[in-house]
């Protein structure tokens, strides 16, 4: 049995590690566990400053009884540029990342390892600039059901997948010349 989400938002945290003294917010609390643990899937730690996720695992087993369960994260409103830390979360299902400082597109590619992960959002990130976005994070995530809160289509899965067979086409000619 899971509880309501674990909320950490609007805390004004920059450094994962400044989490693990905080208590959440009132509101729908989590049911706690005999460790003073919430039994939880859900994590909010949105609308705060934070700029890397280094101590991503740890925080999550400080406040989550089953912290491989973890199967919502919603990182969005911070100041996040790398994304590596979540592969840890093999049951993620949804991942909000929406409004941080993503830069470099290929951040979202390592995020294909996660067998789970069907919804996903992105916008307010500089890689949303790229006029590629939204084909190049349907052909690297090809399990997505939702991208920015919209649905991704069958007709846009197959234009990604053809896009991104054209876009290696084209890079490997160029690696040729």
């Amino acid at each position: 049995m899971h509880g309501a989400p674990v909320d950490l938002s609007f805390k004004n945290i920059i450094s994962l590690k400044d989490t693990h003294a905080l208590e959440p917010n009132s509101g729908l609390r989590p049911l706690i566990n005999s460790e003073m643990k919430y039994l939880s899937c859900a994590l909010r730690l949105n609308n705060n400053d934070i700029t890397d996720l280094c101590d991503l695992p740890t925080t999550i087993k400080i406040f989550l009884a089953e912290p491989s369960h973890l199967a919502w994260l919603d990182l969005s409103f911070n100041k996040i540029t790398h994304i590596a830390e979540v592969l840890c979360l093999q049951e993620l299902h949804l991942l909000y990342l929406h409004g941080n400082n993503v830069c470099i597109l290929s951040e979202v590619d390592m995020l294909g390892t996660l067998p789970h992960l069907h919804s996903i959002t992105l916008h307010g990130n500089v890689i949303e600039t790229n006029k590629s976005y939204r084909s190049h994070v349907i052909s690297v995530l090809p399990q997505l059901k939702s991208m920015d809160f919209s649905a991704v289509t069958r007709n846009e899965r197959a234009l990604a997948k053809i896009w991104h067979q054209s876009n290696k086409h084209r890079k490997s000619k160029e690696s040729l010349q």
